[in-house]
């Protein structure tokens, strides 16, 4: 599974286009990674929201969702070829993901602070595939979300996790390059692709961006076990 570019959907910033029409334009422009993000949809829309953006998938990236481990658990029965969840911060989340959906599965944790690292230390290994790090800068997509990391600060601890790292939380084109050579294995956006008036054209731009990072020697692009497709 490359890291190398994540989206994570947002339906409001996709908006008349929509989520499916989006991350199949994203994934034909390079996206290996794409996370459904639905917080306010009940199962139901979840469950059909998955299967729409499997088919736009294809099978050409890697497909998850967030926080919902029963929605991808129902997925998959129906035969949704949904490859894991990303989870928040919680270690019985983690452990219950890997024994729900077996040890192909792609399990993606949040982290953003040194508690969160050695908590993540304490599970077995191979418990979760990588970390979601941020943010890096403010961003309006998470309101909520904890203090900026900067690129210093994803760096500290990218350096210490014991998995690979996507850095997520505000990202956008002129920083890709920046946190290959800091230690990312992925970049993570969301406004940088579904507020796009060009999906395709923004992944491929994000990608050129990203892969300028490697030209000294950075690790970006780490291959992880799990599902791929």
């Amino acid at each position: 599974m490359s890291l190398g570019l994540y989206l994570v959907t947002d339906r409001a910033l996709c908006g008349a286009r929509g989520v499916v029409e989006t991350v199949r334009r994203a994934v034909d422009g390079g996206v290996g990674i794409v996370q459904l993000r639905e917080k306010h949809a009940d199962d139901a829309e979840q469950l059909r929201q998955a299967e729409r953006i499997a088919a736009a998938i294809d099978g050409r990236a890697t497909f998850v969702i967030n926080d919902r481990l029963d929605v991808a658990h129902a997925a998959r029965e129906r035969g949704i070829p949904v490859d894991g969840v990303h989870l928040g911060q919680g270690d019985a989340a983690a452990l219950r993901a890997r024994e729900e959906l077996g040890p192909d599965a792609i399990i993606g944790l949040t982290a953003n602070t040194p508690e969160h690292l050695a908590a993540l230390a304490r599970l077995p290994r191979g418990t979760v595939d990588h970390l979601g790090v941020g943010v890096i800068r403010p961003t309006s997509t998470k309101p909520d979300h904890p203090p900026a990391l900067g690129i210093e600060g994803f760096a500290l601890l990218a350096a210490a996790a014991p998995v690979p790292c996507v850095a997520i939380g505000g990202v956008g084109l002129s920083d890709a390059a920046q946190l290959r050579r800091a230690g990312a294995a992925g970049i993570a956006v969301v406004s940088a692709l579904c507020a796009a008036p060009d999906p395709e054209l923004a992944a491929r731009e994000l990608l050129a961006a990203w892969n300028e990072g490697a030209d000294r020697g950075a690790p970006g692009g780490i291959e992880t076990s799990g599902a791929s497709r």
